[in-house]
């Protein structure tokens, strides 16, 4: 019983420190690592190389990854790439249906950008299409941030899941690809569905503020990118990374489809995460234009490695964190009492939706619940590669739920909409709630076939 409430008293104090205090979740998880590494009484000696070893073996195993995922979303940020996929979906699926225009626009763009700044560079065009349709803005609002928030959680290479990849044990994101792609896509048609519940419904919308982010029509962002990249070489910074990385583990799966030649060599390294979003980073290189491409590549590089750092240092300090509870006797009083109870799935959904909705951050509830989770996967029926990677979705869904006043995204999607904050909760956050058991009912239903 004292192991568990050294837990509860971690794991508040982490919550604690970052959402109240704003105290960098780098230093809470290794001060909690530290700190639990004396509660639970493991040998001095053995402190400093359990949470060192666990923090370089992270960075090696998955900084890569995340580092050239975040240039390629900075790069299709940038280059206005992101708008040409989305003008390209428009002239697709049309005006006729927005929310569901809105909802797909958002999951393909999510996948390599950040959910924030999706939101941010679409917002303009979410502004025509609801004005060009006459539909309420708190709908299309509603449906473009599910559809960010749905593969952000969910397929990689965005940060979350590939930490809680990482964490957990995965070794084949072309497993987790293909089966989050999905999931995700069922989370964000529910949410969607919540949306359509306001299409014609009017609301009250903040007063403009002085804000030329705001003010920005989507003729004027347009022209601010210059010449837009054709929808092809917009969408293959994405595309290519996924088919290449699922096709390696077509690839791979044990009656050899391609046999073990020259192809199995050659797609099998070509697929391999690091060397896939390589190859995605030179198709996003292509995208830019003008005399000052090398400038522009640089500057962008540059800005997406700030970006990626805080998650790299995050994600390691997460990994030293479960490193030190792996080590301790916490995880054989958890296992035996969570074995009993028969809930699998539920455990990390469950601990990823706590954190989540206590202190704000999806990327943290994720590396934290896959910190927690990752001794316990044998002891709760996910001790095999499909049950970690449905236990990765399950962080993943967990981490949507829910958005509100502790949450930036929350923030950005409200203040950038001018749906008021009273109404922002009774509907963004109803829907990221929705999104999220929707997600996680998904999956528990993918369990039932795949375990």
């Amino acid at each position: 019983m004292l192991d568990i409430l050294i837990l509860i008293a971690l794991v508040a104090g982490i919550v604690l420190v970052t959402a109240r205090w704003k105290v960098s979740p780098v230093l809470a998880l290794l001060g909690a690592a530290l700190l639990g590494a004396f509660a639970y009484r493991i040998p001095m000696a053995d402190i400093l190389s359990t949470i060192t070893t666990a923090f370089g073996g992270t960075l090696g195993n998955i900084g890569l990854v995340i580092l050239f995922g975040t240039m390629i979303g900075v790069i299709l940020e940038r280059s206005g790439a992101a708008i040409a996929m989305a003008d390209a979906l428009i002239k697709l699926i049309g005006t006729r249906f927005p929310n569901l225009t809105m909802t797909v626009i958002g999951y393909i763009v999510s996948i390599p950008v950040f959910c924030d700044s999706g939101y941010v560079i679409l917002n303009s065009l979410r502004k025509a299409i609801t004005v060009r349709t006459g539909v309420s803005t708190l709908a299309t609002s509603i449906a473009l941030m599910t559809g960010l928030y749905a593969t952000h959680t969910l397929v990689p290479p965005t940060p979350g899941p590939l930490a809680a990849a990482s964490e957990l044990g995965v070794e084949n994101l072309g497993l987790l690809i293909a089966l989050g792609l999905p999931v995700a896509a069922v989370a964000a048609l529910a949410a969607m569905l919540f949306a359509n519940r306001f299409l014609h419904k009017p609301v009250d919308l903040v007063p403009t503020e002085d804000d030329d982010e705001i003010d920005k029509s989507y003729e004027e962002l347009r022209a601010a990118y210059g010449v837009l990249p054709k929808a092809f070489p917009a969408f293959l910074p994405i595309l290519l990374p996924l088919v290449l990385i699922c096709g390696a583990s077509i690839a791979k799966i044990p009656s050899r489809p391609i046999g073990e030649g020259v192809a199995f060599e050659v797609l099998s390294f070509v697929g391999t995460p690091v060397i896939a979003l390589i190859i995605g980073l030179l198709a996003a290189a292509a995208l830019l234009q003008g005399n000052g491409k090398l400038v522009s590549f640089n500057s962008q590089i540059d800005d997406a490695i700030r970006v990626s750092a805080p998650i790299l240092l995050i994600t390691a300090a997460g990994a030293s964190f479960g490193a030190v509870l792996a080590a301790s006797p916490l995880m054989d009083v958890l296992g035996g009492s969570l074995s009993g109870l028969g809930i699998g799935l539920a455990v990390p959904f469950l601990i990823a939706a706590a954190l989540k909705t206590a202190q704000g951050s999806s990327t943290v509830s994720m590396v934290t619940t896959s910190a927690l989770v990752a001794p316990l996967l044998g002891s709760i029926g996910l001790g095999t590669e499909m049950g970690a990677a449905l236990a990765v979705l399950a962080v993943g869904a967990g981490a949507m739920v829910v958005s509100h006043a502790n949450d930036s995204y929350f923030w950005v999607v409200s203040r950038l909409s001018r749906i008021p904050v009273a109404t922002a909760y009774r509907t963004l956050t109803v829907a990221t709630a929705i999104e999220g058991v929707a997600a996680f009912a998904t999956i528990w239903v993918l369990s039932l076939v795949l375990l």
